[in-house]
């Protein structure tokens, strides 16, 4: 078919088949207007190829996006900033490229946790990063001491066994979070914490209800992992936000109208900077939730037989907040309990102990090895056994289908079952045979089989291969679900904002045909 390429002042005609893809369509383009990309440790040139108002990928076939005989297709020229840092996180096994390289060379490991944290949503305290040899980077060190390159990768990793309960957290899945929540109640309970505090992040609102009923609060900071108590005083600054500031930085207003709901107090909740919700959502710009709590502040607490002003109320919880502090303190002097940790507790020091953050999965238990003392069956042997034969030759008696031991129990069960039958007026086969023949020689009966009920299940209907939707299958490169999997396809197509709705079913369509299958 023939399409047209405009490219700056020139519309040019190419020849080319529906089943070609985008980039051998650029191979086309290079050669015939004579470009050359220029490519520099910082800047590099890309081309583009835009139709219908969306970018086309590479990997795509020019008829999947519905590209028919006489389209135009814009070629652009684009400079693209290479990463001075990316960082590959293996919890969603995604890349994330981190610009500015003269801020963050010069930079601190803390701040630059700070901006992976802010992008992609995990408490500072739930990873760590690590360089390709493996070498953690500490907070107090700075970028430069680590030798640490332009272009380098880093290594986003998280705590042992919580690779599923962090995706389950990301994705908004409460069954993977209960069925990954660690049997310690210490751990528990800050998973709780850091899955409100995705929920917030990521505007899983569910997910923060169902947590809210778990009893984690909105107003309490992440904090730090229970084996790294010790180590609280040397903790990222950014371990003590909580979920209500991560919502108002990201402008998430209904997790923020649910935390304001659940408990007001947390209108009054200042993070390590001393900034409250209001002032992070003015800083970062979000009008909605700016607006939403400026009314919240201003309005008026209804309490029993009294109606007070909300800064009053929250100055009332502020007093007595202080006052349940100290009353605590004493009692824990008076009982000389300040440490929370037990002897047998694990304890990590950074520097000292081997870490439990390189994200292992959580062993399998259906493949446990088997111990070296356990008996193994002995495989079938002799051509008797393979063809089904006994070896006592075709002489060989069956017993009795009712043995002896058990005839008479056998007997009497009978006689149960035909006094039942007689009464209801019903008549049982009760297995008796009038020729003498068919009897046992040694004087039992011929009982039928035991009545089976719902044992033989129905087939189940079976679709033919290739009426199969392609939505309805997930997608090879990764483990979403069909649902997901249909999302996917449909937010791509919803990017050619140039074409009706039915056609970008259409785009959808094809596109998942040709990547599923």
């Amino acid at each position: 078919m023939r399409i047209f390429i405009s490219f700056e002042d020139s519309r040019e005609p190419f020849h080319v088949s529906p089943d070609q893809t985008v980039e051998a369509v650029k191979q086309m383009v290079k050669k015939y207007f004579l470009l050359q990309l220029a490519s520099d440790k910082e800047v590099q040139q890309v081309l583009e190829l835009n139709y219908a108002g969306a970018s086309l990928r590479d990997s795509w076939a020019l008829g999947d996006v519905g590209v028919s005989p006489g389209a135009v297709i814009r070629c652009l020229m684009k400079d693209k900033q290479t990463p001075a840092i990316q960082v590959l996180n293996v919890v969603t096994q995604e890349t994330l490229p981190l610009i500015e390289p003269t801020l963050l060379l010069s930079a601190s490991v803390a701040s630059l946790k700070t901006i992976v944290s802010l992008r992609v949503g995990l408490p500072v305290s739930t990873f760590r990063l690590s360089t390709a040899l493996g070498v953690e980077l500490y907070d107090c060190n700075l970028l430069s001491d680590y030798d640490i390159e332009l272009g380098s990768t880093l290594r986003l990793d998280t705590w042992d066994g919580w690779v599923e309960f962090i995706q389950g957290c990301v994705q908004g899945h409460r069954v993977a979070i209960q069925c990954h929540l660690s049997k310690e109640k210490a751990v528990m309970r800050f998973q709780l914490r850091v899955a409100l505090y995705i929920a917030a992040s990521l505007g899983h609102l569910e997910l923060a209800d169902w947590l809210l009923q778990r009893r984690a609060r909105p107003g309490q900071p992440v904090g730090v992992h229970p084996y790294r108590l010790w180590c609280h005083q040397t903790a990222h600054p950014d371990s003590s936000r909580c979920p209500i500031h991560v919502a108002s930085e990201h402008g998430q207003l209904h997790i923020l109208k649910l935390f304001v709901s659940n408990n007001p107090v947390t209108l009054a909740c200042r993070d390590h900077c001393g900034r409250s919700p209001l002032q992070i959502a003015i800083q970062h710009g979000h009008k909605e939730c700016v607006c939403y709590l400026i009314s919240k502040l201003y309005s008026v607490m209804s309490l029993p037989k009294i109606c007070v002003p909300m800064h009053v109320y929250l100055q009332i919880k502020a007093w007595v907040k202080v006052g349940q502090t100290r009353a605590a303190s004493k009692r824990v002097h008076a009982t000389s309990a300040a440490m929370r940790a037990r002897i047998g507790d694990t304890v990590l020091v950074d520097g000292f102990t081997e870490s439990k953050m390189s994200s292992k999965l959580v062993r399998d238990e259906t493949n446990v090895p088997r111990k070296n003392g356990a008996k193994v069956l002995r495989p079938l042997t002799g051509s008797s056994q393979l063809s089904g034969r006994p070896p006592g030759g075709d002489n060989l008696q069956l017993p009795s289908l009712c043995p002896a031991a058990i005839d008479v129990g056998c007997k009497k069960m009978q006689r149960k079952r035909r006094h039942c039958s007689k009464k209801r007026g019903v008549h049982v086969f009760s297995g008796e045979s009038r020729d003498d023949g068919d009897r046992d020689p040694r004087g039992g009966r011929a009982l039928l089989p035991p009545i089976t009920r719902g044992s033989n299940q129905r087939p189940l209907h079976l679709y033919a291969q290739e009426n199969r939707c392609m939505l309805h299958t997930s997608h090879p490169s990764g483990d979403r679900t069909p649902k997901e999997n249909a999302i996917y396809w449909l937010a791509i197509a919803s990017t050619f904002t140039e074409k009706s709705w039915l056609q970008q079913m259409g785009v959808a369509r094809s596109l998942a045909r040709r990547h599923v299958h």
